[in-house]
């Protein structure tokens, strides 16, 4: 298909791009690893450092660098996994601290079992590129201490965050945006990731008993079975907590679901994630806009439309709606593949200092005092779109 072979070199350059920003951008020469914030004029601002962009970082250079072996991208896993190792890792308590001080100091140093599961994703990432003894063993003591602490042995699933000790806490929120709640479907997401990243490179037999207990909780708990919408808070006994619609997570899902139940080759599960893909792929494709993005939010209580157009939404609908097309053959699918991507060049990327913008209004005009990089503003989800979609044309081409 012609425009499948147009539609890689694209990427290609695209995710070049993407990369070499970072590696120019982003490095700490003074304090060492990574600024903590970089504003649109890709100015650096003295700011925490956090877990998820550290550990973001080192998946998409790994992952970069198993796509393409270039040497710049090595030195930047390398830099992040030093620094991950050596300023973020509890070495008393295990796990990682979830931000440090600009000069790498613990600061907020509660477990949030969010960035313990990237943490989790990136060194597996890493361990696939030398395949040393010390990444694997941090990636499975960490999995272990969530095992120990966060999983639900009664209701199943897994608890928010903890204290530094890995003992109870009552601040389980993971942003200023996020409920205070017990469980969340942001978190499990971000687990099953993680664990089939891991599972890759150790298949162990508990983990992928782990993994099918996530997919059982997609099912049953978090996956809307009228709506195909994924559901976002809960208590511990998995009472919904939310009413909004997250579209992002939604077409996220469509695709790292299948991904997971593949990876452990568990033939029941991958056929339910196939039909439910497209129920979750259906479900996301209502919050598609006739300018060809995907808007934020929904809130069906009170219908209100959060109209804005953040990066990462684009990024997961590019991979998500292309891997509905994979599963199904209907071209509608694609063609959204294709509308969010030209969305993302016409719109969202920032064609003066590089990189995507963090969003835009209605509009179209740019979401201002917004992080270019950030604690939250990572190369994870443009970067990883574009490898993903990059390995899929390339298996379609063999």
């Amino acid at each position: 298909m012609q425009a499948l072979k147009n539609f890689k070199p694209a990427l290609e350059a695209e995710l070049q791009d993407l990369l070499s920003w970072w590696s120019t951008h982003t490095l700490d020469h003074q304090l060492g690893g990574f600024y903590g914030q970089i504003n649109n004029a890709n100015q650096a601002i003295n700011s925490p450092k956090g877990l998820v962009l550290n550990a973001r970082i080192l998946y998409t250079f790994s992952s970069a660098y198993l796509l393409k072996p270039k040497p710049t991208y090595l030195e930047i896993a390398d830099r992040a996994y030093n620094y991950l190792v050596d300023f973020f890792q509890d070495r008393k308590n295990g796990g990682f601290y979830w931000s440090l001080t600009p000069e790498g100091l613990p600061l907020d140093t509660k477990k949030q079992v969010y960035g313990q599961a990237f943490a989790i994703y990136a060194l597996a990432e890493y361990y696939k590129i030398n395949n040393s003894k010390a990444e694997l063993d941090l990636a499975k003591s960490t999995y272990q201490l969530i095992e120990e602490h966060s999983f639900d042995k009664v209701n199943s699933g897994y608890i928010e965050a903890h204290a530094q000790n890995w003992q109870a806490t009552d601040n389980l929120r993971l942003s200023e945006k996020d409920q205070n709640d017990k469980k969340s479907m942001n978190t499990h997401l971000h687990i099953i990731e993680a664990y089939a990243n891991l599972y890759l490179v150790w298949p162990n037999n508990q983990l992928k008993i782990a993994i099918q207990k996530l997919l059982t909780n997609f099912k049953n708990h978090i996956i809307h079975t009228e709506t195909g919408h994924l559901q976002l808070f809960f208590n511990m006994d998995w009472e919904v907590k939310s009413n909004l619609v997250s579209f992002g997570h939604d077409i996220e899902a469509v695709w790292l679901l299948l991904e997971a139940a593949e990876i452990i080759n568990d033939k029941e599960e991958i056929q339910d994630f196939k039909i439910l893909a497209l129920k979750m792929a259906d479900a996301a494709s209502q919050g598609l806009h006739k300018n060809g993005g995907l808007v934020y939010e929904f809130n069906p209580i009170n219908q209100h439309w959060i109209n804005e157009f953040h990066w990462w939404p684009q990024a997961e609908a590019m991979v998500g709606f292309f891997n509905a097309w994979q599963i199904s053959g209907n071209e509608n699918y694609l063609n959204a593949t294709f509308k969010v991507w030209n969305f993302i060049k016409n719109h969202l990327k920032d064609n003066k200092n590089g990189e995507w913008f963090w969003g835009l209004h209605e509009d179209h005009s740019i979401m201002k005092n917004e992080d270019k990089a950030g604690f939250w503003k990572c190369p994870y989800h443009n970067g990883r779109a574009c490898i993903e979609i990059i390995k899929r044309i390339n298996k379609i081409a063999s």
